[in-house]
């Protein structure tokens, strides 16, 4: 035996129980996520549920075919671009700001305290927050339309109004993660060179100017990576928030595939073509992760092996 191959054998002998502990994730993955995959053969077939899934009729591209041809379903891709490309924007936007406001505090516990405060929506799941949201932002009895009616204004439906409704979904998003999203920006501001800012003051540089001209470009490139990677999101709207906030009112503008897949499938039991939907929306987004890490590899030089 070579004393490489000896050298590899002790290595991975030692890694065992490292391996041990990595397989139930590898288990469940390989149930969950890649065992399911089977499923996408109903995309291709008229799916009998009496007869599964190697007994059912093929009938090639047909359900996509009839996925593109409901009149509902440009709408539905519609509202997910918007929703999704307003969170996105959003969701670098507002952390952003909030980490340089945030830096420029001094005092390391009311720091502390409005660091942990503004993180615990984070960690809330949706069900919690929609009771929430349907309590505080209602017509009748939500305390915002109370404050809106004082200002003598008309109460706003800011769950039922279809115009108002996407408006709601980006702004309330982006409120549930912009802490948690600061702290990347935050740890980008930590590697910015002090004697910078030294150097600035004394050549008589305000805050404002100190911010444009070190700040922001000492984490453009922090910046620049976080939006090429949130492309991969693109047709992601967020189903937990849509779903437990939602109402036939607002299809219009507020459904989108993961809510659109999720009624023809489980409520209309259209199971080919929601399937073929949900395999449409997969194959583009796995377009657009290709594309979301080539563009960050060249643009930020950033890669993930």
């Amino acid at each position: 035996m070579s004393k490489k191959t000896k050298s590899f054998l002790d290595k991975t002998i030692r890694e065992i129980p490292l391996y041990i502990m990595l397989l139930p994730a590898i288990i469940f993955v390989s149930i969950y996520s890649y065992g399911s995959m089977v499923g996408i053969v109903v995309a291709f077939q008229k799916f009998v549920p009496t007869k599964g899934l190697f007994g059912s009729e093929w009938i090639g591209f047909a359900n996509f075919k009839n996925l593109f041809t409901m009149p509902s379903i440009w709408e539905v891709i519609r509202n997910t671009i918007v929703i999704s490309l307003g969170k996105m924007v959003g969701g670098i936007i507002v952390p952003v700001v909030f980490a340089l406001l945030l830096n420029e505090i001094k005092n390391l516990g009311i720091k502390r305290a409005v660091q942990t405060i503004v993180y615990i929506p984070n960690f809330l799941s949706w069900v919690i927050l929609a009771g929430l949201f349907v309590d505080i932002l209602s017509p009748s009895t939500g305390i915002v339309n109370q404050v809106i009616e004082k200002l003598g204004m008309q109460p706003v439906y800011f769950l039922g109004d279809k115009t108002v409704y996407p408006i709601t979904m980006v702004i309330t998003e982006i409120w549930k993660g912009f802490g948690f999203g600061s702290v990347i920006y935050l740890a980008a501001l930590t590697g910015i060179d002090p004697s910078l800012y030294e150097s600035a003051q004394i050549d008589g540089a305000g805050r404002w100017k100190q911010t444009l001209h070190i700040t922001m470009p000492g984490i453009m490139t922090t910046i620049v990576l976080m939006t090429v990677l949130s492309m991969a999101n693109i047709l992601n709207g967020g189903f937990d928030q849509i779903y437990n906030t939602y109402s036939p009112a607002v299809y219009q503008t507020g459904d989108i595939l993961d809510t659109f897949v999720y009624r023809l499938g489980i409520q209309n039991a259209q199971f080919a073509m929601s399937t073929a939907a949900g395999l449409f929306k997969s194959v583009v987004s796995f377009v657009f992760i290709i594309v979301s890490y080539y563009l960050a590899d060249r643009v930020a030089g950033y890669k993930i092996y």
